[in-house]
Formats: structure tokens, C-alpha cells, sequence
């Protein structure tokens, strides 16, 4: 299916995005956005219907082509006092639930997704920048902006680049979902995988980008990652499929 979603930059900017039906690739801007202006429009070819936003004031929307809906909303963070501003979200692996998260490592849960705990009380070194879910919904990890993981319920610390040298901040993460492994990926494209089995499979470090990235996508088999750059380009590694990117008007 063929359809367009519109990135809104305002002060409530989108800082994530998730489809939570198919095979789960939507483009999404963590972080700050507003370095998209004008607005970018994306033309995208996905398997998903409905994508699933978060925004900084902690506000949830939902953006769906005409033909799709049914898309269930939980709740969300809006109008209500936030310690820090919201910069990440992920949806549970059934698409019954989401958490959000906030750059002191706050989590607000909603729907089936549990809360297991949170980074909110204590002092970080660097920001919280992006979460993912572990394969099963039973957990999550945290990442923030220096490397550093934090990891929470059923998923497993399988290493970070915290206090290691980094030419770029990171500035999200995926899932593996095939080895409950995951992928960092820095503002320079530069990517880490964790875990024994996790596979890396190609990066942008190194290379000159037009805008930074500023979010990563994993693969439903866990064989393939997307970056998307500030600009609205996606950039697809192992098995993922391109499916088109976005441009300014």
C-alpha cells in the first residue's frame, strides 16, 4: 500500500515512530526535528498500515493511510508534568501496548506494555536518546546518548559503548529480534551490534551524509536494518527493503 505521512514540526516535535501492524517498518525522527523545515512528506511502499507517533510534549498520535484504521491508542504523556522531554518510543511485539521514554530515562507504559523499571532516579552521564523492546514484550532496553545500555525485565545486557571513544553520539537502537541482540547506531551512521550471534551488517560511518541519522529499524528476522537521516533518508542494510524515502517539498 502506497500512502503519505506527514513529519509535523512544531514544538511538539516527533521524536519517534513505529508501525505496530506488519512487518513494522516506519520512518521516524528521534531526537530533535526540527532541522526538518519545511516539513518533509514521505512517500513510502510498506507493509504497514498505521504508524504509531510520539512527541516531545509526550503526546501520542496516529497516522494512517485513508483505507487503514483500527489502530487501538492507550493513552499517552500529554498534559501532564514531565521531568525531562519525551525522546523515544516501542511498541510491544503483539501491537497491544507502547512505552514511552524520556531523555532522564523515564518509561510510561500504557495498554499491555509493563512497566520493569526505569533510569528516572538516577544520575546519567549522557541522556537517554531512544528504547527498544526485547523479542517477547517482557522487556526493554534503554540507550542513551553516550553508548551506555541499560536493560530492564527479560532483556539481557549484552554490552554498550559506554566509556568507549565515540566520533558520534548514538542516537537510537533496535532490536535483534532473532538473537534478542541489538544494534546501536550513532548520528554519523556508525553502527555496534551486541551479542554473540547479533550480525553487523554495514554502516554509514565514514561516509558523507547530507543530514545526520537519527533513528534505526531492525528487520522482523532480525537480518536486516534501516537508518533514516534527519532529511528523511533511508538507508537499508542486509535484508531490508527499500521502500522509498522522504524529501523536502
Amino acid at each position: 500500500m502506497r500512502w503519505k505521512i506527514s513529519w509535523r514540526v512544531t514544538a511538539a516535535a516527533v521524536c519517534g515512530a513505529v508501525g505496530l501492524s506488519g512487518a513494522g517498518f516506519a520512518l521516524g525522527l528521534p531526537g530533535d526535528s526540527g532541522a526538518l523545515s519545511p516539513p518533509a512528506q514521505a512517500n513510502v511502499t510498506c507493509p504497514t498500515s498505521e504508524v504509531l507517533l510520539a512527541h516531545a510534549d509526550g503526546a501520542v498520535s496516529i497516522e494512517a493511510s485513508a483505507a487503514c484504521s483500527g489502530l487501538p491508542f492507550y493513552g499517552s504523556m500529554a498534559g501532564k508534568k514531565l521531568n525531562s522531554p519525551i525522546v523515544g518510543l516501542a511498541a510491544t511485539p503483539q501491537g497491544t501496548g507502547y512505552w514511552l521514554v524520556a531523555a532522564d530515562g523515564g518509561v510510561f507504559g500504557f495498554g499491555a506494555a509493563q512497566f520493569y523499571g526505569s533510569t528516572g532516579n538516577l544520575r546519567l552521564n549522557s541522556p537517554i536518546v531512544g528504547m527498544a523492546s526485547s523479542p517477547d514484550g517482557g522487556g526493554y532496553w534503554l540507550v542513551a546518548a553516550d553508548g551506555g545500555v541499560f536493560a530492564f525485565g527479560d532483556a539481557r545486557f549484552m554490552g554498550s559503548m559506554g566509556g568507549q571513544h565515540l566520533v558520534q553520539p548514538v542516537v537510537g537502537m533496535a532490536a535483534d529480534v532473532a538473537t534478542g541482540g541489538y544494534w546501536l547506531v550513532a548520528k554519523d551512521g556508525g553502527v555496534f551490534a551486541f551479542s554473540n550471534t547479533t550480525p553487523y551488517l554495514g554502516s554509514l560511518g565514514g561516509m558523507r551524509l547530507n543530514a545526520p541519522i537519527r533513528f534505526v529499524s531492525g528487520t522482523p528476522d532480525g537480518d536486516g536494518y534501516r537508518m533514516v537521516g534527519a532529511d528523511g533518508g533511508v538507508f537499508n542494510f542486509g535484508d531490508a527493503q527499500f521502500y522509498g524515502s522522504a524529501s523536502a517539498p
